[in-house]
């Protein structure tokens, strides 16, 4: 643990990381912060604390421009966020009271199926298209994985919502807009039931995140979605088959 408490130089570059990766591709900065500082040996609930406090605050400025921009359709938003907050909320509360060591494996099994999923996106494979008809059954599934994975809001509304057909610029901006409302929630559940101790991770993360923030918003112009979604799938399957081999084995 003399990692986490000692190196806040990582935890920045963690976050720088991440969130390139997310304005790249509108999701996956808790898949990667989390399947990271996971393999790190932080316990699982420290994890989803530490990324969602950091979130709220790189959620809250895209939700925030996504707004201002006319990206976000307060219909779709509500209806994803409302459910969401109930999901987030449920989640952090069991995940507080679950043995760290125990839950590992389940939580980077759950990971390494959003990595297969972000793989296959990759690949071209769609769902059929259709209207989303459980969009808030959709919400609180997502903030429920969400909160006990440390990630997934991204991977599981966004994807769902644009395999069935949503429209690009109203679907990414509607959930990083309900997103900010239900990491606040999540946030806040962990903060009254554990706490937040792993100031220097959420720091660094936050920091990293706002480096990288502008970064992202030129990125997104150059680098191919295609190229990052195997990058990311690849990087999360990796981490998460390691540790599910060590969990196994030991």
């Amino acid at each position: 643990m003399d990692l986490l408490g000692s190196h806040f130089l990582v935890f920045v570059i963690i976050g720088l990381c991440a969130q390139l990766i997310d304005g790249a591709l509108g999701m996956a900065y808790g898949l990667v912060s989390s399947s990271i500082l996971l393999a790190m040996g932080m316990p699982p609930a420290a994890v989803s604390a530490s990324v969602h406090t950091a979130e709220v605050f790189t959620t809250g400025v895209s939700g925030a421009a996504h707004g201002m921009l006319g990206n976000v359709d307060r219909r779709l938003m509500l209806r994803l966020a409302l459910p969401g907050v109930v999901g987030g909320v449920i989640g952090a509360t069991i995940l507080s009271r679950l043995d760290g060591d125990a839950v590992k494996p389940w939580i980077h099994g759950y990971l390494f199926v959003l990595a297969l999923l972000i793989l296959l996106r990759a690949a071209g494979r769609r769902v059929p298209r259709g209207q989303v008809k459980r969009v808030g059954l959709l919400g609180f599934v997502s903030g429920l994985l969400d909160a006990i994975g440390g990630g997934g809001w991204g991977p599981m509304a966004t994807s769902t919502l644009l395999a069935k057909g949503g429209e690009a610029r109203t679907t990414i901006g509607s959930v990083s807009a309900s997103e900010f409302v239900v990491t606040l929630a999540i946030s806040t559940t962990f903060l009254l039931t554990i706490g937040l101790e792993h100031w220097q991770v959420i720091l660094g993360l936050l920091v990293g995140g706002v480096i990288a923030a502008p970064l992202a918003a030129l990125m997104v112009r150059y680098v191919r979605e295609r190229a990052v979604l195997v990058a990311v799938g690849a990087l999360v399957m990796a981490i998460s088959s390691v540790q599910i081999y060590r969990a196994l084995a030991g």
